[in-house]
Formats: C-alpha cells, sequence, structure tokens
C-alpha cells in the first residue's frame, strides 16, 4: 500500500474544524498530515478532486450487518463493502443477531470477523438486558471491557420501567451511552404501519406514535433522575420531536437521530401495499416528516443514521402483515440526505454533513468524523450534483429491499479511503 495521499482541487468541508474551502489533503501511514515533502508527494497516490466534495468519511450509528446468524442477508464483508460504497467508513452495529451479543464471547467472535472481512471501522454494541429480553441486566462492565461502544436492546425496547433505570444507571457509571429504541409494545401489538387515515383506507392495523412518545417521555424522565446519557433511535413522531427540543432546554442528557426515509417518506408511500416501505417505526405523515426536518434544522435531533436492515428478497414478498419490518440505506444514505435537506434548501451542504459525520461520532465517542491533524485519514469525495438511478444490481449488500431502488438520486460517492486506502472508487 502507498503510504502517502494526496487529494488536489477539492472543496474540502470538515464542519468539525470549521473548514469550508477548495483545498488539499494530505495523509501519511494512515493520518492526515499537513504536508507532504516534495519526495512524499512524488511518491503519493494522487486524486483529482475537481468539482468534487472532499469530507471527513461518513459516520452511522445504527446499522444491522446480520453476523452471526443470518449471514445470508448481510455479513461484515458485504456490510462493510456497502458502508464503503456510500461513502461511510465508520459504523456502528446493533446487538440483535443470532445470538446477540450480550456476552463477551458472542463480540469477540464479531470482532475477529470485523478484523478479518472489514474494510471500514465497525464498532459493536451489547445488549442492555440478556436475551434482550427485558428481565436481567447484562454484565456492563465485562461488555465495555470487551470493547463496546453503547448498550441498546435495539429493536426490543425495554418495557419495565425499574429495569431500564438500573441498566441506565450502570452504564453510566461505565461511561457508555445508552441506545433505545423506543416503543411501548402495548399499544403495538400485530400494528404494521402508522395509525391514520392510510392505515383505515388499506385496512391494515395502525401502530399509533404514542407508542413512541410515551417511551422518549420515559428516557427524559430517567436521565434526568440519573444523569444517563439515553440516545432516541430513529425519531418518527412531531411529539417526540417536541419533547426532545423541551428536554434539551432544560439541560438534560439526552439525544436523537433521524433515518433517511422518515425525513423523505411518509405513509403515503405504502400506496398499494409495498413492503419496501414496512419498517419500524413506520413511516408516518407529512407533519411528522417535517417535524423531524425542523428538528434537524435547529439541533433537537443530533444526527442521521440509516438503521440499515437487510432482509432477502423472498422474506418481503409476501403480503404486508407477514413481511419483516426494515430496509437498507446505506449505498444510497447521502444522495437521499442531500435530496431531502441540501437539495431542497432546509440546510447548507456543510450542515448536512455534520449530521452524517462528527455529530454521530460523539454520541459514540468514536474518534471519526474529521479531518483533523493526526486524525485517522478517513475520508469521503463525492460530486453532489450528480444525478444518477439506484440500481439494486449494483449493490454491495447482498439484499435488495431498498424502497429508493428505480429511483432517481442527485450526489454520488466517487471515492472512499480508510486510513488512507481506498476501499471504494465509482467505475464508469
Amino acid at each position: 500500500m502507498n503510504q502517502y495521499l494526496w487529494i488536489q482541487n477539492g472543496l474540502v468541508i470538515d464542519p468539525d474544524n470549521n473548514r469550508e474551502a477548495v483545498g488539499e489533503i494530505f495523509a501519511k501511514d494512515g493520518l492526515i498530515v499537513k504536508d507532504l515533502t516534495d519526495e512524499e508527494k512524488d511518491k503519493a497516490t494522487i486524486y483529482d478532486a475537481k468539482n468534487l466534495v472532499v469530507a471527513p468519511g461518513l459516520v452511522d450509528i445504527h446499522v444491522h450487518f446480520r453476523e452471526p446468524g443470518q449471514t445470508h442477508k448481510e455479513d461484515i464483508a458485504s456490510g462493510s463493502r456497502a458502508a464503503a460504497a456510500g461513502g461511510f467508513t465508520s459504523v456502528v452495529c446493533m446487538p440483535n443477531t443470532n445470538p446477540v451479543c450480550d456476552s463477551v464471547g458472542t463480540l469477540e467472535r464479531i470482532k475477529a470477523s470485523i478484523e478479518k472481512e472489514s474494510v471500514i471501522h465497525i464498532y459493536t454494541t451489547g445488549c442492555l438486558t440478556i436475551g434482550m429480553k427485558g428481565e436481567q441486566l447484562c454484565p456492563t462492565g465485562q461488555l465495555k471491557g470487551a470493547g463496546v461502544v453503547a448498550l441498546t436492546d435495539d429493536g426490543l425496547c425495554v418495557q419495565n420501567n425499574e429495569i431500564m433505570r438500573r441498566a441506565v444507571e450502570y452504564a453510566t457509571l461505565h461511561k457508555l451511552p445508552i441506545m433505545d429504541h423506543c416503543q411501548d409494545v402495548s399499544l403495538t401489538k400485530d400494528a404494521v404501519m402508522n395509525e391514520g387515515e392510510v392505515s383505515l383506507k388499506l385496512g391494515l392495523k395502525g401502530w399509533p406514535r404514542a407508542a413512541e412518545d410515551i417511551i422518549v417521555a420515559r428516557n427524559i424522565i430517567l436521565s434526568e433522575l440519573t444523569g444517563a446519557h439515553i440516545h432516541m433511535q430513529h425519531v418518527s413522531s412531531y411529539h417526540s420531536v417536541e419533547l426532545l427540543r423541551n428536554a434539551k432546554a432544560r439541560g438534560i442528557p439526552v439525544t436523537g437521530e433521524a433515518s433517511p426515509h422518515h425525513i423523505e417518506f411518509t405513509d403515503e408511500c405504502i400506496g398499494d401495499y409495498n413492503t419496501l416501505f414496512k419498517m419500524n417505526p413506520p413511516l408516518r405523515t407529512n407533519k411528522d416528516r417535517l417535524a423531524l426536518i425542523e428538528g434537524l434544522k435547529d439541533g433537537t435531533i443530533d444526527c442521521i443514521a440509516t438503521d440499515h436492515a437487510p432482509h432477502s428478497n423472498t422474506e418481503k414478498d409476501c403480503e404486508f402483515d407477514k413481511a419483516p419490518f426494515g430496509i437498507i440505506g446505506l449505498e444510497n444514505a447521502l444522495a437521499s440526505t442531500l435530496g431531502t435537506l441540501f437539495h431542497n434548501k432546509e440546510l447548507s451542504l456543510k450542515e448536512v454533513i455534520a449530521l452524517m459525520t462528527h455529530k454521530g461520532a460523539e454520541i459514540c465517542n468514536l474518534p471519526a468524523g474529521n479531518l483533523s491533524i493526526g486524525a485517522r485519514a478517513d475520508i469521503c469525495i463525492f460530486d453532489p450534483n450528480k444525478k444518477w438511478i439506484v440500481n439494486g444490481d449494483d449493490f454491495k449488500s447482498k439484499s435488495r429491499n431498498c424502497p429508493w431502488i428505480g429511483r432517481t438520486l442527485r450526489g454520488q460517492v466517487k471515492a472512499t479511503y480508510v486510513e488512507g486506502k481506498e476501499v471504494y472508487r465509482l467505475r464508469v
């Protein structure tokens, strides 16, 4: 591997360092450096980024790579390559594998696969409760020692408030954030989409936004009580946005994320029972969608996260009621987010990049998301204006459950570097 990298002529946008100007980026031995010597420049790999944006490698703190247990959908190798194709250089994997990540043994198995197969930086999370059953706390200290960056029972929200209180207290003792999938399951039994006019029209069981709002409120109360940092995953309800806004105004240490699909689509997209728009939490109304965008604009919602959730074609190709929840989105996340926020003039390019780099990294305390001198040379180079049609046949992911397939998006990743090494380049 060439140990020197020289990226020329690009518009360098590094929000964490308040940098936005045409310039150069240099890397040596995998790290960002201020400059290279003339001799080193002669040996460097050169990338001419004229008319392109050079940004920190993107960061996604909410993905599912399905290893171990469901590798027919995704694995570390395919998931990491999909991430690289989307410009992501650091991701955080959820623990709902098979077996779940509630023990050091399972985590070590995953870490061994990451070391062997991944082309990007993959971080692991551990479960809050054993078996993700919400009944008995996991060995928090052991999981921290094994290298997890957060704790979560993603997909199976802890329902018992006393257990959740103890879980967040122990996590706080070990300086770990808690990431919560906010869902009161007593309100969502057999529900498959947002409760409202569309669910009534389609004759499908509705999922009230109150199921999310109640748990967001619970978590805010517990955060204020214990001082724990609780992060709300894939916020989808306008009322949850308001709850977070009020909590932050009072100095409570809570954060939240929004997914590209929740800020772009609504429950109207389900149309003729299209299972590619079935997700958890469900797509909601335009009022909710606009509230999420406002939350991103005023800082109520801290970052963008994809909730990349691969499923096979056969699993999704069935009746809407029976199809699994979830979609993939790593490979088109930048373009879809740019379309919703930048090209629609909701946020500047610099602000969008911030939501997809250092702001997510800060939630999980990751060494990622900026182009500081001495930082890892993790870089995303993209054309913010290039239009392209999403083609599932081009995906690096094993799965194709993507609602953007066939759509024209604007904003295309050209190259991705991890520690100065090219891990993706668009071939045309």
